[in-house]
């Protein structure tokens, strides 16, 4: 069982049009409304593919109740904790090239008393976990180190950790020793300062989170495929979508079949890019069931060139 935390959630409207003409009157060919944060959509790909999942978060307002209540629908066990604020809505425009445009609200404020119950909630249920997942930005009013807290608690119960965060929270979880990192290309570079030109400087990058604290380290790359570091050494793979229709939750969904498939090594990494390239090609934010999976489209390579130039343009996962 694996025990996912989303401490941002919302609800993410995805609307699907021809063009992205500003200043005009847009009308949609398709939308979708689907429970959305990071951890949410880890729990949702598990549940998806038979794999058991809590969903720890916090919820205020009538749209943290319609959250609760679509997640609920789609069979996900939901821990909320009620805040005094509202949960967010955030918006994805998709054009049919895979141009996505998103529109992020920054969400509530939470307060300390608020994240002590997410955090008692978590350590309640964390007993009998394989893993915790630890995912998406930290609400304001709280600490960078929020994550990290949680982490070291965690760790110090013997629990294995999975963060997927970005910013001063991500150097934060690193330190704070978290036994997986999960940063897409741009957050990977935001942290360590550096430009990411080619598969070398990933590599690098990746190894400085190491080097701060952190065990293994997973890059999305989006089109790129990803790349895995770890104490046995990096291994890279790609699987292309013939159409993508939305990266919203590609990233969520690599993780999620990372982790189910061991979170260790060539199998796992090529699980996850076939996970997260199954949620590429489905429209919003709906996650990869069995029957979504095109395994044989994947391709991994063990202890590749580290400096052999790799990385295309293209938006993260």
């Amino acid at each position: 069982m694996i025990v996912t935390v989303t401490l941002n959630p919302s609800l993410d409207r995805a609307v699907e049009i021809d063009a992205l003409n500003r200043g005009e009157v847009i009308r949609a060919t398709e939308a979708h409304l689907d429970p959305g944060g990071k951890g949410v959509n880890v729990s949702r790909a598990l549940l998806a593919n038979g794999v058991a999942s809590v969903a720890v978060l916090p919820c205020g307002g009538d749209d943290g109740n319609q959250l609760v209540r679509l997640l609920e629908a789609e069979g996900v066990e939901v821990l909320a904790v009620p805040i005094a604020g509202r949960t967010r809505s955030n918006i994805t425009l998709a054009e049919p090239d895979g141009t996505v445009t998103k529109i992020n609200e920054p969400g509530p404020a939470m307060v300390g008393a608020e994240f002590d119950e997410v955090t008692d909630r978590v350590l309640t249920r964390a007993g009998s976990a394989d893993w915790v997942v630890l995912c998406g930005s930290v609400p304001p009013g709280l600490p960078a180190d929020a994550y990290a807290q949680l982490c070291r608690k965690l760790r110090a119960a013997g629990i294995r950790v999975a963060v997927d965060t970005s910013g001063p929270a991500l150097r934060e979880a690193a330190l704070a020793g978290a036994t997986l990192l999960k940063p897409n290309r741009d957050e990977l570079a935001e942290v360590v300062g550096t430009p990411l030109a080619d598969l070398g400087d990933v590599v690098a990058a990746a190894q400085k989170l190491r080097e701060w604290g952190a065990g293994t380290v997973v890059a999305s790359l989006g089109a790129d495929g990803a790349v895995l570091v770890d104490d046995e050494g990096v291994v890279t793979g790609t699987c292309p979508v013939a159409r993508p229709r939305s990266t919203v939750g590609a990233g969520d969904a690599l993780l999620a079949g990372f982790l189910t498939a061991g979170a260790r090594g060539a199998a796992a990494l090529a699980e996850g890019l076939a996970w997260g390239a199954a949620a590429v090609s489905l429209p919003g934010s709906r996650m990869p069931g069995p029957a979504d999976l095109i395994r044989h489209n994947v391709t991994v390579h063990p202890q590749p060139d580290a400096l052999r130039p790799l990385l295309r343009s293209g938006p993260p996962s």
